[in-house]
């Protein structure tokens, strides 16, 4: 698993698996902020409930905790993570000064998977994201989506695994990811969300904000985007790679 520097100072990896990197080489903490954070707005809250769908090294959940520190707020993360080797990176990670203090708890979490401090609260879940999510039942305000790309991860880009996200969180609440494929995103009109536009940042193409009945940026060519009806599917959420691909034609 190869360390990789990116421009804003910050280490991300590269996971022989999915021959891909876990973050944008343009700043992996930076889109943690630009792609997660901000545009779900988390700095206004004082009472933050989080999922944290493929938790990585900790950066979206960290700059989630830094926003809700500064305001002096309260944050609650769930999240979910399949691959333990990448947690074994967090420990002796070096990041920028001003994220330390956040960091640290990212650190603990990594070995003890679990923190409950006074204002910052952690439960990281190992395995397989479609499984653990269905052991959740509770509400979110915010779910951070991030797996690897579409071709290389179809698993937590299908209809079914978005119904189950749908189940969990709140009416007004925001799903963030930085994805903004057709599959994706009529995926996640199929599973009752609206869509809209998210920041562009280290990637050529915009993120994808998603809600139930919150208030997101509108998409203006929804009406085009639902007549293409390209979604992922996996109807008991164990199917493999290959054959969502297939069934979605690909």
């Amino acid at each position: 698993m190869k360390k990789i520097l990116t421009k804003d100072n910050s280490y991300t990896f590269y996971s022989d698996s999915y021959k891909e990197a876990y973050h944008t080489i343009g700043g992996a903490f930076q889109e943690a902020f630009k792609k997660y954070v901000e545009p779900c707005n988390i700095k206004t809250y004082k009472n933050v409930k989080i999922l944290d769908i493929c938790f990585g090294l900790g950066y979206n959940s960290c700059a989630a905790i830094h926003e809700v520190l500064k305001n002096n707020g309260r944050i609650e993360v769930i999240g979910l993570e399949k691959d333990s080797k990448i947690l074994k990176k967090i420990s002796n990670l070096k990041v920028p000064d001003y994220i330390k203090p956040s960091f640290d708890i990212i650190r603990r979490i990594s070995k003890n998977l679990s923190y409950d401090g006074e204002r910052v609260k952690i439960n990281l879940l190992v395995g397989d994201a479609r499984k653990s999510i269905k052991k959740l039942d509770e509400k979110f305000d915010f779910v951070f989506l991030d797996p690897f790309s579409t071709r290389k991860n179809p698993e937590l880009w299908t209809v079914d695994f978005f119904n189950e996200i749908r189940r969990l969180i709140t009416e007004d609440g925001v799903l963030a990811t930085y994805s903004c494929s057709t599959y994706v995103r009529n995926g996640l009109i199929m599973a009752g969300f609206r869509i809209g536009d998210g920041p562009v940042f280290g990637r050529l193409m915009p993120g994808t904000l998603a809600s139930i009945n919150g208030n997101i940026p509108s998409l203006k060519d929804e009406k085009i985007l639902r007549a293409f009806n390209n979604v992922f599917r996996d109807p008991e959420l164990n199917w493999g790679r290959k054959k969502i691909l297939k069934e979605a034609g690909l």
